[in-house]
């Protein structure tokens, strides 16, 4: 079967996430988003491991279902199209560490299929740090012997570098990673079969490195909110179950993986270099003029992502294997519409707009990615079937983000914004408008 997959999310027991963030919700905005199977997170969380496991019917699959499949009162408004949501047990690790005389900070990604796997790594983890502190566990680990345990304790499982161009906490960030698999898990490298691109890098980067050629690359989410699910995520074809999926993964030419949803790289926090608190965004030709100094501050600038990728390029364009499954770049449905109306943040307004646009259309998925832009215009609006038909083809304005701020992707100028809003209402903000009066 066809499915969506959002593997890397974190709970409610995680720093600076959403008290929102637990399985009912997560549930219900996984039918709204489109998403088929969605990452538990924070699995070696001592409170957050209990609720999985009595929440979730346990299954030979390796995928688990909400025992409780009611929509949380909050979301009964929302009549998306069914989804069968199924969860898998996933958990990130930050391990914090000394290698040859460099701390290293990397951030990954374990995916297991069952209670018993998790409940053993987590035992491993506990001996070396405090998993109750956070859902995301920061441990003096090196990131050789976090994957050495998981092959112990759950060979059916697989490790995940996270996020891998992040600058400061992941295993190529230009602060604290690495310049090659090898150098990050030495012997244990051939385990390694599976990379995540995070928001601000694409394959189209990526694939400028020819060290990278052999590895799968998926993108997630990393949600904080429930809100925030399918912003990333991967398309599979293939059985609806744990094995299925590894295999998809690790024999990409056997077929079954369809590939990434992306976000548009410059909308990522660390595309450009740069400082935020001088407001300053460089690129990367600009930097090395600069020898990498700000010319505000005076002080080094933080590397971003393209630059890092720059650095290691052996190829001045990206190549594909023919086993590369392709990725698709999308923005979210509910910026789309802020776009649309004239705004700049989720007003009310936009939120009860964002919810008629998906009973309307079934998933946000199904309507950014395949929704005919003529049924679009006739059922709703020109302007939103527009968006689509710029956003599908790629014609995006594109402001890079920098040094942890976001960067943003706009579908019309300016000037097209006012001339919309001058124009008078359209049929979907006379719709936004009579729902938001009751």
């Amino acid at each position: 079967m066809d499915y969506f997959a959002d593997l890397h999310i974190h709970s409610c027991y995680s720093r600076a996430t959403s008290k929102f963030s637990t399985l009912p919700y997560l549930a219900g905005w996984a039918r709204i988003k489109g998403i088929h199977l969605v990452g538990t997170g924070d699995f070696t969380h001592p409170h957050w491991f209990s609720h999985l496991q009595s929440s979730l019917d346990s299954s030979d699959s390796g995928f688990h279902r909400l025992k409780q499949t009611l929509l949380p009162p909050e979301l009964a408004d929302y009549q998306p199209r069914e989804i069968d949501v199924r969860f898998v047990l996933t958990a990130e690790i930050s391990c914090i560490y000394k290698r040859h005389g460099s701390v290293r900070k990397v951030h990954h990604l374990l995916v297991v299929p069952d209670f018993d796997s998790a409940r053993r790594i987590s035992h491993r983890l506990s001996d070396i740090g405090n998993l109750s502190a956070d859902g995301r566990p920061i441990l003096g680990l090196d990131s050789r012997n976090l994957l050495e345990i998981m092959l112990e304790e759950a060979p059916a499982g697989f490790l995940v570098p996270a996020h891998i161009w992040t600058p400061w906490f992941s295993l190529f960030g230009a602060r604290s990673g690495f310049d090659t698999i090898e150098g990050c898990f030495g012997d244990l490298s051939r385990e390694i079969f599976a990379l995540e691109t995070g928001l601000s890098a694409d394959p189209e980067m990526i694939r400028r490195i020819s060290a990278l050629d052999r590895f799968t690359l998926i993108s997630n989410s990393d949600a904080h909110s429930p809100q925030k699910l399918g912003r990333e995520a991967n398309l599979f074809q293939t059985g609806f179950d744990f094995d299925s999926l590894k295999a998809a993964l690790r024999f990409p030419e056997r077929g079954g993986y369809g590939g990434t949803i992306e976000f548009f790289p410059e909308e990522g926090k660390y595309f450009l270099d740069g400082h935020r608190r001088c407001n300053c965004s460089l690129k990367p030709s600009t930097t090395a003029e600069l020898k990498g100094i700000c010319p505000i501050c005076q002080k080094p600038v933080t590397a971003g992502v393209l630059s890092r990728i720059n650095g290691l390029a052996d190829r001045p364009r990206a190549m594909y294997t023919e086993t590369d499954p392709g990725f698709q770049c999308l923005l979210p449905l509910a910026e789309i519409l802020a776009e649309l109306a004239g705004v700049k943040s989720i007003t009310p307004r936009v939120r009860n707009g964002y919810r008629e646009v998906i009973n309307r259309f079934g998933s946000e998925l199904a309507l950014l990615k395949d929704v005919p832009l003529t049924e679009i215009a006739r059922q709703y609006s020109e302007p939103l079937s527009e968006a689509l038909r710029r956003l599908r083809s790629g014609k995006v304005i594109r402001q890079p983000g920098f040094d942890g701020q976001y960067g943003v992707i706009r579908l019309f100028s300016e000037a097209e914004v006012k001339k919309h809003l001058r124009a008078g209402p359209t049929k979907l903000e006379k719709e936004i408008s009579m729902l938001t009066r009751d």
